[in-house]
């Protein structure tokens, strides 16, 4: 097991759980993370987002966590995995509905596998996104600077994060999305 360090996650839901709505089965999920020896440090506020793609299921409730714990990204993933799996989660379509989306956004500065891969992978082309799918985890998350529903979430619980490869803060990468795609992210 690795030392604590800052594990930057996003959540989403927008079909309901055993647990209840997107927004219960969020906090119930934040509950599960503790049973897999995760300290829950920060929460953002929860939001109301429009389903990404648009046209793929019903809109979302996004927010974002900072915790602390063990710091092994292999094993928070597979912690993730499976606190999505005890909300019936089911990898059946990429991008499709879900009731439970829990992504590993960044742990500390780790950049995985290497910068390279990291950067092939967060610059490819929109169109090729919802066909290829990487078969090793990608940190930081090739995506989190083009999705305003990660970065607003983001921002309210560490805008200040740097991300190591593209050395700007959340904020910043939030800043350059389009305001219209920011004006979206609303408060529950």
């Amino acid at each position: 097991m690795g030392l604590p360090c800052g594990i930057l996650i996003a959540l989403g839901a927008n079909m309901p759980s055993e647990a209840g709505t997107p927004l219960q089965t969020l906090h119930s999920a934040l509950s599960a993370l503790a049973r897999e020896d995760y300290v829950v440090e920060k929460v953002s506020t929860f939001y109301a987002t429009p389903c990404f793609p648009a046209g793929f299921g019903p809109d979302y409730c996004n927010a974002c966590a900072l915790l602390s714990g063990p710091s092994d990204p292999a094993a928070i993933l597979a912690a993730l995995h499976r606190v999505e799996a005890q909300f019936g989660r089911e990898r059946e379509r990429r991008w499709g509905s879900r009731t439970l989306d829990l992504d590993l956004l960044a742990v500390g500065e780790i950049v995985m596998p290497n910068e390279a891969t990291q950067t092939r992978w967060r610059e490819i082309a929109v169109e090729e996104q919802t066909q290829v799918t990487p078969d090793e985890l990608i940190l930081p998350h090739p995506r989190l600077q083009d999705r305003a529903f990660v970065l607003v979430p983001l921002c309210d619980i560490a805008a200040n994060w740097r991300h190591p490869i593209l050395d700007l803060t959340a904020q910043e990468l939030c800043d350059a999305l389009p305001e219209a795609a920011r004006a979206e992210v609303v408060p529950m």
